[in-house]
């Protein structure tokens, strides 16, 4: 094992050092190559249309009933997997197709289904061309990035797209998994199973997701998007079709959080003729996942419903049983209007908790690895949700787009009490406290290296509300000869917090007396303009602004005081609150060089309003902590070369006049009291790659495909700021943000052959990382400070197809070494990563 460490160490080595040459001769050279790009491109850069020999292709245009080219069109066939969406010029390719009889189905948003017989054989190209009348009455949905990957040349700024094929393949145990595959994402387990998501990006502290705007189907689910944007809720990846990441000047189009990017969740819609899925996967420690999906569709109505069973007596640390269902309804409501509806529902109980363990029960080299330190600690999520979109289309080219929303989520969590053991001036233990249970974890020899389990607990008992509607106007037009893409809109949202404290007097109390009583409450608004003009056939310009305006008040009726010395419980009524406003301006390039180039860029003002419960101190008084603010910059280049080799680089710099410095229970601090922490700037380049490599040999029977993602940031404090550490005042000026990790790179090889074969192999390389703003790199006792060594972690996965039986046979097998690794010292402690294991599963398409 040591020599295959030492191995990747130079591996990676190499690849840092060839990773950053090419950036910088990708510096260097912009601007030749913009000369270049402006000149013209050769005629080798048209799109390969090949595929192997034992399958064949599709191709065709999409057009109105006027002649019309249709853009962004969904072309598949039926009952399969095979998929494209148009380009501008109407025009579509699905490759790689198994020769057969098949139905070619084609649906947009504003016209009419179309249905069409083909016959494609093998080594041949079938051509047809698709006429979409009227209007349609397919399902209503908000994209980020237009869902499909056509239009990634259209989008100023850097994306991610990961579609269904690719989730399947993964077979993840955890959304974590499909997250890092976009460069630049840097996702935190917590427990292993994807439950609660701690993603930042370009150097951003991932605690709980905070700096991410994420969305399902276009819609916030953090438990409150403006007062409390934490993810303790997680869309569950087992029932996407797809995941969109947009880190550019495009992501002000959503909001509040402009500051790290948008990732938006992407459910299946209803499907056009009746079918449905069942699948089933397990392993050790009776861990299951079982997912149901049917829907169906008529002329005017359709319907898409999916439930999700998973849970586990034992995997790693955790146990949970979690009940997800969710339903889409769509719906003909006028002669040029739809509608769909989408219902949720989400019960989770799991044995999540904050504490992790020691320094040494860490350095006694995996007896504690899977200890339950906290055996009683239980957390429930229960959520109900609903969202209404409702389009009307004024002409083919003009739509009003309406959106409402709401959703509940109760979030109560029983964690036990303890405390860390302490040393006398002789050097020897101290008692433990009165009310120990007895349990101790560690060693009690080392001050702060033993856990003592008390005999009480600490119940945060949470519900939230959250209420919201937003109108988009959305009008394609050409003024002056100019194509122009408009969009304005504005939402109100609401949302309440109501939070209660209570201490429980046994280990395992999940009720007692009531020690914090309060609600928080905020109102938000906003407003935007967005509009994307095309210079000429090469070159396109955006240029957006929003307004955000945030109104919050916390309601304070219970709370500890301390009188004459003495602390006591008692009922109050403190109420205080504030406002933020912004305006939040963004601006984006694309320059095309033919149909296989891009060259783009973007800056925005990046924006996130103070949480609630920072901004107003327990006793009521008024922080007046500043909105974080930035200013991001990008400049990137994508490319698809003839070879079958996609590929996109990409500059990054971000600077924060101002970030706030997280300091709750979930990032290791006191639980509130976040401060201004001042300026930072986080710089660095990411790049991904994917390559057909079977491509290069003319392979015919199977496709190789190598994908890879690589990041390269740079985020450290930018001001002068001193911070007590022991009798020292340390200025961190030039410090490393906590968990920017410098490096970061994924990559994954997929071999498919045409007799229903696949089989996939990936890696995942985190270099160290600091966790705390003083860098600290020796360990503290208790754990929660000190250095994360490098690690890397393998992953397989090997599927079989089954064509009569339309059944997928899959193993798939997570940490291939049984590596050892340090993923966090947050909340509370040490947490390791998930040691090997193996699942299997069927999938059945019907």
């Amino acid at each position: 094992m040591k020599t295959i460490n030492q191995l990747i160490k130079k591996v990676f080595g190499l690849v840092k050092r060839t990773f950053l040459s090419v950036t910088s001769l990708y510096c260097r050279c912009y601007g030749i190559f913009l000369i270049a790009v402006i000149l013209g491109s050769s005629p080798s850069m048209a799109t390969n249309l090949q595929s192997p020999s034992g399958k064949g292709v599709l191709k065709g245009i999409v057009v109105d009933d006027q002649k019309n080219p249709l853009f962004n069109v969904n072309v598949g066939l039926v009952g399969t997997r095979h998929g494209a969406a148009t380009g501008e010029n109407g025009e579509f390719m699905i490759k790689d197709v198994p020769p057969g009889a098949y139905v070619v189905g084609a649906s947009m948003v504003g016209h009419e289904d179309n249905r069409h017989d083909i016959v494609i054989k093998a080594g041949e190209a079938s051509e047809i061309t698709l006429v979409l009348p009227g209007k349609s009455y397919s399902m209503p949905q908000i994209n980020v990035i237009a869902q499909r990957k056509g239009v990634f040349e259209t989008v100023p700024g850097s994306l991610t797209y990961i579609d269904g094929k690719d989730i399947r393949q993964i077979s993840p145990v955890s959304g974590n998994e499909v997250l890092r595959r976009s460069p630049g994402v840097h996702v935190v387990d917590e427990e292993g199973l994807g439950m609660r998501a701690n993603v930042g990006i370009r150097g951003l502290d991932p605690d709980r997701s905070r700096s991410v705007l994420i969305l399902e189907d276009g819609i916030p689910v953090a438990l409150s998007p403006y007062g409390e944007p934490e993810m303790y809720y997680t869309p569950a990846m087992e029932r996407m079709e797809g995941v969109e990441i947009l880190k550019g000047s495009g992501s002000i189009l959503y909001g509040p959080q402009t500051i790290g990017g948008v990732i938006n969740y992407i459910t299946a819609n209803p499907p056009l003729e009746p079918s449905g899925s069942a699948s089933i996967r397990g392993s050790r420690g009776g861990y299951f996942t079982g997912l149901f999906s049917y829907g169906n569709s008529s002329e005017k109505a359709g319907y898409q419903v999916t439930y999700l069973r998973k849970q586990a007596d034992s995997v790693g640390i955790s146990s949970f049983n979690i009940n997800d269902l969710s339903t889409k309804l769509r719906l003909q409501s006028g002669k040029n209007s739809n509608l769909a509806l989408k219902l949720g529902f989400y019960d989770e109980s799991s044995n999540s908790t904050y504490l992790g363990i020691t320094q040494p029960m860490f350095d006694a080299g995996g007896e504690f690895d899977l200890t339950r330190v906290a055996p009683y600690d239980q957390l429930l999520i229960r959520r109900y949700s609903a969202g209404l979109i409702h389009n009307y289309f004024f002409t083919n080219n003009t739509r009003l787009t309406t959106t409402a929303y709401g959703y509940t989520t109760t979030r109560n969590w029983q964690r036990q009490d303890y405390s860390y053991n302490t040393l006398n001036e002789k050097g020897s233990p101290n008692p433990p406290p009165g009310n120990a249970t007895g349990v101790v974890w560690g060693d009690i020899s080392i001050p702060g290296g033993a856990i003592y389990m008390q005999n009480s607990t600490g119940n945060r008992n949470r519900q939230f509300e959250v209420a919201g509607a937003e109108t988009r106007l959305q009008a394609n037009f050409s003024t002056a000869g100019l194509k122009n893409e408009f969009t304005a809109g504005g939402r109100f949202h609401y949302e309440r917090a109501f939070e209660q404290r209570i201490n429980g007097t046994h280990a395992n109390a999940s009720s007692g007396n009531l020690l914090n009583d309060e609600i928080r409450t905020g109102v938000g608004t906003s407003s935007y303009l967005h509009n994307r003009v095309k210079l000429s056939e090469r070159v396109s310009f955006t240029l957006g602004l929003r307004l955000e305006h945030f109104e919050y008040e916390r309601d304070i009726r219970r709370r500890r005081f301390t009188i004459n010395n003495e602390t006591k419980v008692r009922d109050t009524l403190l109420v205080a609150g504030s406002s933020v406003t912004q305006f939040i301006p963004g601006a984006g390039f694309n320059l095309l060089a033919g149909s296989a180039t891009t060259v783009f860029g973007g800056v925005h003002r990046g924006f996130a309003p103070p949480r609630v419960k920072d901004a107003v101190s327990n006793n009521g008084l008024v922080y007046h902590l500043d909105a974080e603010k930035s200013w991001n910059t990008e400049l990137g280049i994508r490319q698809k070369t003839p070879i079958g080799i996609s590929w996109e680089l990409t500059g990054f710099y971000m600077d924060f006049s101002n970030q706030v410095i997280p300091v709750s229970e979930s990032s290791g601090g006191a639980g509130s009291g976040l401060v201004n922490g001042g300026r930072t700037w986080h710089r660095g380049a990411e790049m991904a790659l994917i390559s057909e490599i079977s491509k290069w040999w003319g392979g015919s029977a199977y496709t190789i495909t190598l994908d890879a993602g690589i990041t390269f940031v740079d985020a450290r404090f930018g001001n002068d700021r001193f911070i007590g550490s022991g009798d020292d005042k340390i200025n961190i000026k030039g410090n490393k943000t906590p968990y920017s990790p410098e490096w970061t790179i994924q990559s994954a090889v997929v071999f498919e052959h045409q007799s229903g074969w696949m089989t996939r192999f990936s890696l995942s390389h985190i270099e160290e990382q600091y966790t705390d703003i003083l860098n600290t790199v020796e360990p503290h006792n208790n754990g929660r400070v000190g250095l994360i060594p490098a690690y890397t972690v393998f992953n397989g996965c090997v599927s079989y197809f089954v064509e009569n039986l339309n059944a997928t046979f899959r193993v798939s097998v997570k940490n291939l070494t049984n590596e050892r690794y340090m993923v966090t010292r947050r909340p509370q402690g040490i947490r390791l990563g998930m040691p090997r294991m193996v699942i299997a599963g069927i999938s059945l398409d019907f």
